[in-house]
């Protein structure tokens, strides 16, 4: 048999190479040299099969795809709708309604699909722990349903309130569907491949924005009479997801840790990885599920009362506020005005804009393919900077581009830059790495907080930005640039890398060092260092 030599503590350890199958290295949190070797048993190929596509896509087209939709369709008709609002306010009153009236009431249509968001998002690890991530995403359906048809048949009910309500679930229903989408994608995917089915739950949201920006577009359904049309719409991948995800397995993790049922856990996983041994990922989840046994019963407040939980969960919250707070909404919201004042006409403008939305999709989709190489860290730390010099010259170009015409075409190259900057790393990384940060025990409450979080800086923004571009104009850039700094540098000295490791392992990362070693032998820490020997044959030391 073949034999690999490595380096542990100036030791040299044969291994079976038939055995070893994957070795991550945990360096010193001070020194730059090699501590200790963390051996686990793991599938050498990727993982990657039919069935496991499948799941992805159903899961991500009919959650993470409505989420999009309906983020980006009421923006794209908003000229529309006010109309609608003004002539129902017309047939009720017999007078046109004020612009201050018409101002609160776009308010509320927008705030709330975000507040709801916020109910759905805090609420998603409950129901996602009653129901398991399968049930909860298929009778999340049922409020995907009801908003739908309340904002399809406002018009013919002349009720802008019912425009409004509908708002309010679609928000509900797509807060539960960012908890619980993620969740559902970590945890059926290998480890291998968590990375690229995590930034697919982002690609598929784009995808949905750049959907409704299309059909918005006042050729298709950007008009007075097919805009119900276009927010109704978001029925469509309902069906799509109930009429699929039925064929696929609930959460083997779901299964083998919270319902204690090993059977459908093994029978699950057969599925999803397309093979007969599984024996691997199932020795895993018993020693996870050992460790659960051990310890005190969860509850939400252990997240703040303990080191190991805490630190993470400000990671993944500082992660969520990144995203929001690094300046997307803005520059989407001034991405047609800017093009406008490069010389394009309105008509063309919109066109832009939804390029931009395809730009996005597009590099969503490398990101994909790179996440698994390159590390959510990384990625997160090159979006970043790239989103920081970004805003920068858009900041630049939009205060002197009346002195100068030419800047206008810098900040269309500074749009489209920060574009692909954004989904390098921060479109995605959030929504997925709080589920990678958390074991079985613990991940749902900190996704459900996590989410909230996102959705309340959604709120934030939505709120405040046009207020805050109303006295600051083109500089109304200037906080997100010291913000996307800060984020930059958190990102740096504070957040792991999460790639290739085992939540075992980076549940360990975040335990205060001890220097005895675990009873079993299998987790040991030396020092400032923290590594995990999960046995498979006893190595021979030479």
């Amino acid at each position: 048999m073949e034999k690999k030599c490595l380096l542990t503590d100036k030791r040299d350890v044969s291994v079976d190479q038939s055995k070893l199958t994957r070795i991550a290295i945990l360096e010193s949190s001070r020194e730059e040299r090699i501590d200790a070797v963390v051996i686990m048993d793991e599938e050498t190929s990727s993982g990657f099969n039919g069935r496991l596509a499948f799941s992805i896509a159903s899961c991500v087209l009919g959650a993470s795809f409505t989420f999009g939709y309906n983020t980006g369709v009421v923006n794209t008709a908003e000229g529309v709708i006010k109309d609608f609002y003004n002539r129902t306010y017309v047939n009720r009153d017999g007078k046109a309604m004020t612009q201050s009236t018409m101002t609160l009431l776009w308010s509320f249509t927008v705030a709330a699909f975000a507040l709801g968001g916020m109910i759905g998002g805090f609420s998603a690890g409950y129901f996602c722990n009653k129901y398991g991530r399968k049930g909860t995403l298929l009778r999340n359906n049922l409020l995907n349903l009801l908003g739908g048809l309340l904002m399809l048949f406002s018009d013919s009910a002349k009720s802008f309130e019912m425009l409004i309500v509908g708002r309010l679930v679609i928000g509900i229903c797509a807060g539960i569907f960012t908890g619980a989408a993620p969740l559902y994608l970590s945890e059926i995917a290998p480890i291998s491949l968590r990375g690229f089915a995590g930034v697919f739950n982002q690609l598929a949201i784009t995808f949905g924005v750049m959907i409704s920006e299309i059909l918005g577009l006042q050729f298709i359904l950007g008009t007075a009479n097919y805009w119900k049309y276009a927010v109704g719409m978001t029925i469509v991948p309902m069906c799509f997801q109930l009429c699929t995800l039925v064929w696929c397995p609930e959460s083997p993790r779901y299964l083998m840790l919270l319902k204690s049922d090993e059977e459908s856990a093994e029978k699950a996983l057969k599925w999803l990885r397309n093979k007969v041994d599984v024996s691997d990922e199932i020795e895993e989840m018993r020693r996870e599920g050992e460790r659960m046994r051990k310890s005190k019963k969860f509850s939400i407040t252990d997240l703040f009362h303990h080191k190991e939980l805490l630190t993470p969960l400000i990671i993944g919250l500082v992660m969520q506020l990144s995203q929001q707070w690094g300046g997307i909404n803005a520059v989407i919201y001034y991405s047609t005005e800017i093009f406008e004042g490069a010389g394009l006409s309105k008509a063309n403008a919109q066109y832009a804009t939804v390029g931009v939305g395809g730009v996005n999709v597009a590099m969503t989709f490398v990101s994909a393919l790179i996440m698994d190489r390159a590390g959510r860290r990384t990625l997160h730390l090159i979006g970043l900077g790239g989103m920081f010099v970004g805003s920068v010259v858009l900041t630049i170009g939009l205060e002197y581009q009346s002195d100068h015409k030419w800047l206008s075409y810098l900040c269309i190259v500074a749009v489209v830059l920060y574009i692909i900057f954004f989904a390098t790393g921060p479109g995605s990384i959030p929504w997925f790495i709080v589920a990678e940060l958390f074991d079985q025990q613990s991940r749902s409450a900190a996704v459900s907080l996590a989410v909230l979080t996102n959705w309340f800086a959604n709120f934030c923004v939505a709120l405040g930005y046009p207020e805050m571009n109303t006295h600051l104009k083109q500089l109304s850039f200037v906080p997100f640039v010291c913000l996307l700094f800060f984020f930059w540098l958190f990102t740096f000295f504070k957040v792991p890398e999460t790639k290739g490791r085992s939540i075992e392992e980076i549940r360990l990362m975040f335990q205060q060092p001890i220097n005895d070693s675990s009873e079993d032998g299998t987790v040991q820490r030396r020092g400032k260092t923290r590594y995990t020997l999960i046995p498979t044959d006893e190595p021979s030391v030479t």
